[in-house]
């Protein structure tokens, strides 16, 4: 609990048996009120470990559903539960837990509803081993991304990611995609309805079982990464009505006022 907000860890799990013991040790229990894990149809014993380790809700898909289809589950769950502050956490170990104290407290500050952990910020990218191709391939699409969305982040492609229940109450993310691309549709999502996003340096990890697509399947996400963008904005634009920003209602930036 933060200020009286009920705070949940989502864990978004395929084959993870192997680092979710690690990734969950690190979870700061005394702030976060709630895990979630949605076991992807693994095919290992990731749901043993998770009821080893005493997690408070396990959500087990009898097939597999995809990337973008496990969070789902996760953030219906999460709103199920009445959670305020939601932190996407992958148990693989390829992000740390123990930066959850600090998106916790920008969310529950009322700083920022979103908050998106970027291992682009700083020069640790390619320090901690992300695949030199991944590097330059993300660095060209949040390019062209912040260009046609008209906003700047450091990075559009983390899987470390922190909303407020708002914000997930506020855009239709259970139309989005089961794939990859999910990620992106959603951010796509919260910046046209408005809502500000803030950053945090995040430590890269590549190891042997942390959780990564190969060269095929990051071209079919490039591609698709582009599409979003350009769809994005097309729809600003008003030449199109797609039904991934359906029902949204767009926020008036707050203008600040100054004093002399």
């Amino acid at each position: 609990m933060y200020k009286e907000k009920k705070v949940a860890v989502v864990l978004p799990a395929y084959n993870a048996s192997r680092t979710l013991a690690k990734t969950y040790a690190e979870i700061p229990r005394d702030l976060v009120d709630v895990v979630i894990l949605c076991d992807d149809a693994s095919r290992d014993n990731t749901v043993e470990e998770a009821k080893a380790l005493g997690i408070h809700h396990i959500i087990q898909h009898e097939e597999n559903k995809g990337y973008g289809g496990n969070q789902k589950s996760l953030y219906n769950k999460a709103l199920e539960v009445e959670a305020d502050i939601v932190i996407m956490l992958h148990p693989d170990y390829q992000y740390t837990p123990l930066l959850i104290p600090s998106m916790v407290n920008i969310i529950g500050e009322d700083l920022f509803p979103v908050v998106l952990g970027s291992r682009i910020l700083g020069k640790g990218a390619l320090l901690g081993g992300m695949p030199i191709y991944k590097y330059w391939a993300n660095r060209f699409l949040t390019f062209f991304q912040n260009i046609l969305v008209n906003y700047k982040l450091s990075e559009y492609h983390t899987g470390y990611r922190a909303f407020s229940s708002h914000v997930l109450r506020s855009i239709p993310f259970n139309t989005n995609s089961n794939d990859f691309i999910f990620d992106n549709q959603m951010l796509s999502q919260i910046i046209y309805a408005g809502f500000p996003i803030a950053e945090v340096t995040c430590p890269t990890k590549y190891f042997k079982e942390a959780s990564s697509i190969n060269l095929a399947r990051s071209s079919k996400y490039g591609l698709g990464v582009l599409k979003v963008s350009v769809m994005h904005r097309l729809q600003k634009m008003g030449i199109i009505n797609s039904p991934l920003y359906s029902g949204i209602e767009v926020r008036k930036p707050k203008r600040e006022t100054v004093e002399f």
